[in-house]
Protein backbone atom coordinates (compact mmCIF):
# COMPACT_ATOMS: atom_id res chain seq x y z
CA UNK A 1 0.00 0.00 0.00
CA UNK A 2 2.58 2.91 0.99
CA UNK A 3 2.84 5.74 3.23
CA UNK A 4 0.66 7.79 0.53
CA UNK A 5 -2.19 5.21 0.52
CA UNK A 6 -2.50 4.60 4.12
CA UNK A 7 -2.98 8.65 4.17
CA UNK A 8 -5.90 7.86 1.99
CA UNK A 9 -7.48 5.02 3.48
CA UNK A 10 -7.24 6.96 6.60
CA UNK A 11 -9.77 9.52 5.37
CA UNK A 12 -11.81 6.93 4.22
CA UNK A 13 -11.91 5.21 7.46
CA UNK A 14 -12.45 8.77 9.11
CA UNK A 15 -15.25 9.88 6.47
CA UNK A 16 -17.64 7.04 6.08
CA UNK A 17 -20.52 5.91 8.82
CA UNK A 18 -19.86 2.99 11.82
CA UNK A 19 -17.36 3.24 14.20
CA UNK A 20 -13.59 3.57 12.67
CA UNK A 21 -11.14 1.53 14.53
CA UNK A 22 -7.53 2.53 14.00
CA UNK A 23 -4.98 -0.54 15.08
CA UNK A 24 -2.25 0.52 17.18
CA UNK A 25 0.63 2.40 15.46
CA UNK A 26 -2.07 2.85 12.40
CA UNK A 27 -2.17 6.84 13.68
CA UNK A 28 1.86 6.98 13.20
CA UNK A 29 1.93 4.97 9.98
CA UNK A 30 4.13 2.44 11.79
CA UNK A 31 4.61 -0.52 9.62
CA UNK A 32 4.83 -4.18 10.17
CA UNK A 33 8.26 -5.02 11.40
CA UNK A 34 10.36 -8.32 10.29
CA UNK A 35 10.74 -10.42 13.68
CA UNK A 36 13.37 -13.34 13.26
CA UNK A 37 11.88 -16.72 14.94
CA UNK A 38 14.20 -16.89 17.70
CA UNK A 39 12.46 -14.06 18.80
CA UNK A 40 8.68 -14.51 18.08
CA UNK A 41 6.36 -15.17 20.79
CA UNK A 42 3.01 -15.04 19.24
CA UNK A 43 1.71 -18.87 19.94
CA UNK A 44 -0.03 -19.58 16.69
CA UNK A 45 3.86 -19.08 14.92
CA UNK A 46 5.23 -21.20 17.60
CA UNK A 47 2.85 -23.70 17.24
CA UNK A 48 3.17 -23.19 13.12
CA UNK A 49 6.43 -21.93 12.98
CA UNK A 50 7.85 -21.50 9.14
CA UNK A 51 4.04 -20.61 7.54
CA UNK A 52 4.43 -16.45 8.63
CA UNK A 53 0.83 -16.36 10.12
CA UNK A 54 1.73 -14.83 13.72
CA UNK A 55 0.99 -11.57 14.89
CA UNK A 56 4.07 -10.02 16.34
CA UNK A 57 4.77 -8.33 13.14
CA UNK A 58 2.43 -6.08 14.14
CA UNK A 59 2.43 -5.91 17.73
CA UNK A 60 5.98 -4.72 17.90
CA UNK A 61 6.64 -1.68 20.52
CA UNK A 62 5.09 1.84 20.24
CA UNK A 63 7.30 4.48 18.96
CA UNK A 64 7.36 7.37 21.17
CA UNK A 65 10.43 9.05 20.24
CA UNK A 66 13.57 8.80 18.62
CA UNK A 67 16.04 7.37 21.64
CA UNK A 68 17.23 3.91 22.09
CA UNK A 69 13.84 1.26 21.89
CA UNK A 70 11.70 4.44 20.74
CA UNK A 71 11.32 5.09 23.97
CA UNK A 72 9.09 1.78 24.60
CA UNK A 73 11.87 0.55 27.81
CA UNK A 74 15.10 1.47 29.21
CA UNK A 75 15.69 -2.58 29.18
CA UNK A 76 15.15 -5.05 26.13
CA UNK A 77 11.73 -4.56 24.53
CA UNK A 78 9.93 -8.20 24.10
CA UNK A 79 10.03 -7.59 20.21
CA UNK A 80 12.21 -5.63 17.82
CA UNK A 81 11.73 -1.78 17.88
CA UNK A 82 11.12 -1.08 13.31
CA UNK A 83 13.33 0.56 12.00
CA UNK A 84 11.60 3.45 11.46
CA UNK A 85 11.52 4.72 14.98
CA UNK A 86 13.87 7.91 14.58
CA UNK A 87 11.32 9.39 12.13
CA UNK A 88 8.19 7.70 12.78
CA UNK A 89 7.54 8.28 16.42
CA UNK A 90 4.92 10.25 18.51
CA UNK A 91 7.62 12.89 19.89
CA UNK A 92 8.59 13.58 16.04
CA UNK A 93 4.96 13.50 14.38
CA UNK A 94 3.38 15.80 17.05
CA UNK A 95 5.35 18.46 15.87
CA UNK A 96 5.38 18.02 12.22
CA UNK A 97 1.22 19.41 10.69
CA UNK A 98 1.88 17.18 7.59
CA UNK A 99 2.97 14.23 9.55
CA UNK A 100 0.13 10.86 10.11
CA UNK A 101 -0.81 11.91 13.29
CA UNK A 102 -1.72 14.97 12.35
CA UNK A 103 -3.76 14.01 9.85
CA UNK A 104 -5.58 11.29 12.16
CA UNK A 105 -5.84 14.38 14.43
CA UNK A 106 -7.77 16.52 11.97
CA UNK A 107 -9.51 13.51 10.34
CA UNK A 108 -11.10 12.71 13.93
CA UNK A 109 -11.20 16.58 15.11
CA UNK A 110 -13.53 17.18 11.64
CA UNK A 111 -15.47 13.95 12.07
CA UNK A 112 -16.18 15.30 15.93
CA UNK A 113 -17.14 18.82 14.98
CA UNK A 114 -19.09 17.93 11.90
CA UNK A 115 -21.67 15.45 12.83
CA UNK A 116 -22.57 14.88 9.20
CA UNK A 117 -19.56 12.54 8.83
CA UNK A 118 -20.94 10.39 12.01
CA UNK A 119 -24.66 10.41 10.94
CA UNK A 120 -25.02 11.62 7.60
CA UNK A 121 -26.33 10.17 4.23
CA UNK A 122 -23.94 8.98 1.81
CA UNK A 123 -24.15 9.30 -2.27
CA UNK A 124 -22.00 8.16 -4.44
CA UNK A 125 -20.42 11.13 -6.73
CA UNK A 126 -19.36 9.65 -10.20
CA UNK A 127 -15.77 10.34 -10.37
CA UNK A 128 -12.68 9.16 -13.12
CA UNK A 129 -10.60 6.02 -13.01
CA UNK A 130 -9.39 5.41 -9.56
CA UNK A 131 -11.12 7.54 -7.15
CA UNK A 132 -13.95 6.80 -5.26
CA UNK A 133 -15.84 10.09 -4.46
CA UNK A 134 -19.23 10.77 -2.39
CA UNK A 135 -21.18 13.10 -0.76
CA UNK A 136 -22.34 13.05 3.03
CA UNK A 137 -25.00 15.32 3.66
CA UNK A 138 -27.28 16.23 6.65
CA UNK A 139 -29.72 19.22 6.48
CA UNK A 140 -28.09 21.70 5.08
CA UNK A 141 -24.53 20.45 5.11
CA UNK A 142 -22.58 19.19 2.35
CA UNK A 143 -19.69 17.15 2.06
CA UNK A 144 -17.44 15.96 -0.70
CA UNK A 145 -14.70 13.13 -0.70
CA UNK A 146 -12.93 12.70 -3.23
CA UNK A 147 -9.80 10.23 -2.75
CA UNK A 148 -7.04 9.31 -5.68
CA UNK A 149 -6.41 6.03 -5.30
CA UNK A 150 -3.76 6.34 -7.84
CA UNK A 151 -0.22 8.01 -8.45
CA UNK A 152 -1.48 10.30 -11.05
CA UNK A 153 -3.50 13.52 -10.84
CA UNK A 154 -6.68 13.46 -11.61
CA UNK A 155 -9.82 16.26 -12.02
CA UNK A 156 -13.76 16.06 -11.02
CA UNK A 157 -16.23 18.85 -12.18
CA UNK A 158 -16.82 20.54 -9.01
CA UNK A 159 -19.89 23.88 -8.62
CA UNK A 160 -17.75 25.57 -6.17
CA UNK A 161 -16.83 25.17 -2.62
CA UNK A 162 -14.14 24.99 0.51
CA UNK A 163 -11.20 22.46 1.07
CA UNK A 164 -11.83 21.52 4.38
CA UNK A 165 -8.50 18.90 4.28
CA UNK A 166 -6.29 17.29 2.45
CA UNK A 167 -4.05 14.02 2.86
CA UNK A 168 -1.38 16.89 1.11
CA UNK A 169 -1.70 18.61 4.58
CA UNK A 170 -1.34 21.77 2.13
CA UNK A 171 -4.99 23.02 0.74
CA UNK A 172 -7.25 23.97 3.84
CA UNK A 173 -8.79 26.71 3.30
CA UNK A 174 -8.91 26.72 -0.63
CA UNK A 175 -11.74 28.00 -2.42
CA UNK A 176 -13.21 25.90 -5.38
CA UNK A 177 -14.96 26.59 -8.35
CA UNK A 178 -15.79 24.58 -11.73
CA UNK A 179 -13.19 21.44 -10.49
CA UNK A 180 -11.29 19.56 -8.00
CA UNK A 181 -8.03 18.71 -8.98
CA UNK A 182 -5.96 15.96 -7.05
CA UNK A 183 -2.76 15.49 -7.07
CA UNK A 184 -1.79 11.59 -6.73
CA UNK A 185 -2.24 9.52 -4.19
CA UNK A 186 -4.56 13.02 -2.33
CA UNK A 187 -7.65 12.80 -0.16
CA UNK A 188 -9.49 15.97 -0.36
CA UNK A 189 -12.76 17.08 1.86
CA UNK A 190 -14.45 19.72 0.54
CA UNK A 191 -17.95 21.64 2.11
CA UNK A 192 -19.98 22.33 -0.16
CA UNK A 193 -22.76 23.63 2.28
CA UNK A 194 -22.08 27.36 0.33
Amino acid sequence: MGAAQARVAAMLLLTLRGTPTLYYGDELGMEDVPVPPEQARDAWTAREPGIGVGRDAQRTPMQWDGSPHAGFTTGTPWLPVGSSYARVNVQAEREDPASMLSLHRALIGLRRARRVLVTGAKRLVEAPPDVLAYERSEGGERLLVALNFSREPRALPLAAGQVLLSTHADRAGARLAGRLDLRGDEGVIVDLSG
